[in-house]
């Protein structure tokens, strides 16, 4: 999968436009540290951060660099909530603890404001964000979702509801039928950001090492990582390597392997269009986001390109016509686009689990590990660092909240698993298609 992902990663938007960064060099010997991390990505990035600003020595080993995987390569949306919906929390943990969550989702978002305003990050920080739905049902079922969200949630203080009459005035496209727009959310350019918490990181003291994948983890008291040129003790350790772990290092955590899957999400990147039509299609430059159990979600740069994701791979094999078949997509929701051209497509896995919920906790008293996203991360990573660091220190009430959700292994075993998923999502995308 690694080998795969060197081509998705050339043509790539965020790459191209990103700021000069420090170059880290690979672990070469032996160190020790009060905690280690595995994986420079926004989780292992936030942790270290935390953790630095609470004292701790830290190490972070990252298997390529900085940003590689998933946190350099999303759709660049800071949203509220999480990747399943709210009542999936609520059966699970009441109403009380689901609250909890929520308003951790909340923070998240503040949190990401914060660290671009402390450590002067610039990743086109862009406040809004609208939900949209495909048909009218679609639209009911939507706007049931977001009355309960303000009457249990208090969701309505940053949002509001849109109705269809007046859908065209937030976003110029036949598809929709209605929506809602929130405030407090919005998008960055993902890459440009992790860059910046690494190096906040570093300056805290933070020593980053690339190209370092590790191999072996020994628990005890301390914990030792092995890496191909050395080993880290450490009395603490976080395991942030995400869908790439298990492939890196099988051995390290297996249980953990079982309850995510790798799901390929792919998008492309227009030249830069005219500054007037880009007001005409989306007239505050919020990010969009459907409703649609595989869904499209998009946004404009800030060099006025189309930034258009949706098309998704639940086998890991890259789409034939990637590029052209996105491109027929983005012109179905922007018809005015049908001539733009793309200069960029690219992609990567982020990591699912079963419910869609993450998956945050421990294996051994002094090794915690945080996963599952399910492509809802860019904030939430923020907070999954802040509340491991919280733990760490000794106050694990928010992650053990988290920890609480349940989780399960995907059935059909290593060799049965991938195909059963990509049967089961067949299912949804016809559901979607039948609206």
């Amino acid at each position: 999968m690694l080998a795969r992902e060197q081509k998705l990663i050339q043509n790539s938007y965020y790459t191209a436009s990103a700021h000069a960064h420090a170059i880290h060099p690979p672990l070469d010997g032996d160190a020790e540290a009060d905690v280690c991390i595995v994986g420079a990505g926004l989780a292992g990035l936030s942790a270290a951060i935390e953790l630095a600003d609470r004292g701790y020595s830290v190490i972070v080993l990252e298997a390529e660099t900085v940003g590689w995987g998933a946190s350099g390569r999303n759709g660049g949306q800071i949203i509220a909530g999480l990747a399943c919906d709210q009542s999936v929390i609520e059966k699970s943990l009441g109403f009380d603890a689901a609250k909890q969550a929520w308003d951790i989702t909340i923070e998240a978002l503040d949190l990401v404001r914060e660290r671009v305003k402390r450590f002067d990050i610039d990743c086109d920080l862009v406040d809004g964000f609208l939900g949209v739905a495909v048909g009218a049902r679609k639209g009911a079922a939507l706007r049931d979702w977001y009355e309960t969200m303000a009457k249990r949630y208090q969701y309505d203080t940053d949002a509001e509801w849109i109705e269809s009459e007046n859908l065209h005035r937030w976003i110029d496209s036949p598809r929709f039928h209605s929506g809602y727009h929130d405030r407090r959310s919005g998008h960055l350019h993902p890459l440009n950001y992790t860059l910046g918490l690494a190096r906040a990181a570093q300056a805290l003291g933070v020593r980053i090492c690339e190209h370092t994948p590790a191999r072996t983890l020994s628990r005890g008291e301390p914990a030792v990582l092995t890496t191909d040129r050395g080993s880290v003790k450490a009395r603490y350790v976080v395991l942030a390597g995400n869908i790439y772990l298990p492939e890196v290092a099988p051995k390290m955590a297996p249980k953990l392997a079982r309850r995510i899957m790798p799901v390929g999400t792919y998008i492309v990147g227009t030249e830069p269009l005219d500054p007037a039509l880009v007001s005409q299609l989306i007239p505050t430059k919020s990010a969009v986001c459907d409703s649609n159990f595989v869904l499209d979600y998009f946004r404009f740069s800030a060099d006025n390109r189309m930034l258009f994701g949706g098309r998704v791979s639940y086998s890991t094999m890259t789409p034939p016509n990637l590029k052209e078949d996105m491109r027929k997509r983005m012109a179905l929701v922007f018809p005015l686009l049908a001539e733009a051209k793309v200069t960029y497509a690219w992609g990567g896995f982020v990591d699912i689990t079963m419910n869609r919920a993450p998956d945050f906790g421990r294996i051994a008293p002094n090794v915690y590990y945080l996963q599952g996203f399910s492509g809802h991360g860019v904030a939430l990573t923020g907070m999954a660092g802040k509340m491991v660091a919280e733990a760490i220190a000794g106050q694990a009430e928010r992650l053990d909240l988290m920890a609480r959700i349940p989780h399960h292994d995907f059935f059909g075993g290593k060799l049965l698993r991938t195909p059963a998923l990509v049967l089961g999502m067949a299912w949804y995308r016809l559901r979607d298609a039948l609206g």
